[in-house]
């Protein structure tokens, strides 16, 4: 397991609170309240302990097929349905939404090997990442990644918590199929929108891993 590159400062920052907080507990609470310095002593270890958790690269065999979308996120299946896509296609689509829990693995990596050919931030609400209207009124970012004559749009969604979105990639890129597209700091979700007619490999409340499980192959 290694830690992200955009976790440092983040984990830099908790640990330092962490260090000063005991410090004053030791010197102003201890000697009268020793159990209360005990217990604030554990609570900002868990707290510290959880940060460090989030930014996780966990050591894990990928799946590579050039004929499969794989997982972008960790996470769990919340829609799979036909929709409507007024950004990019301006047809319908099928919609695969993948809701990050703030215990998830935040990493988001390329579902396949391709093109990118659209490259989006847009600012927006917070709504909570499970509301329906969260994929076109959230803060999100949209990438639409291609190969051969097929193209899919990815986007990363911010939820009531996580409000950080981080996208590597710009129109123009060639992309590898599991590298890194981007990272939400603490929880929210991922829609991928396919093709009408593409072959969905996995059911709602499935929970899935990024880089590993099959989410969609192409007909």
């Amino acid at each position: 397991m290694t830690i992200h590159k955009e976790g440092y400062k983040s984990i830099a920052i908790a640990t330092l609170v962490f260090v000063l907080l005991n410090l004053l507990s030791f010197f102003f609470i201890s000697a009268a309240y020793p159990l209360i310095s005990w217990v604030l002593f554990l609570v900002l270890l868990f707290l510290l302990l959880f940060i460090i958790s989030f930014f996780r690269i966990p050591s894990r065999t990928h799946t590579f097929d050039e004929t499969k979308v794989i997982c972008p996120a960790d996470g769990k299946v919340v829609v799979i349905e036909e929709v409507y896509d007024e950004e990019y296609f301006h047809d319908k689509r099928i919609q695969v939404s993948i809701f990050m829990s703030p215990a998830n693995v935040h990493v988001n990596r390329n579902p396949f090997s391709g093109d990118v050919v659209y490259s989006t931030y847009h600012k927006g609400k917070f709504l909570v990442a499970w509301n329906p209207k969260s994929s076109t009124e959230n803060e999100r970012h949209s990438v639409v990644l291609k190969t051969g004559n097929t193209e899919v749009l990815v986007k990363q969604i911010a939820g009531a918590v996580a409000k950080r979105i981080v996208n590597y990639l710009k129109p123009g890129m060639k992309v590898k199929q599991n590298d890194e597209l981007g990272f939400i700091k603490f929880g929210s979700r991922v829609d991928v929108l396919l093709p009408i007619g593409t072959r969905i490999n996995v059911t709602l409340n499935q929970v899935v891993k990024g880089g590993v499980d099959v989410l969609a192959t192409f007909s």
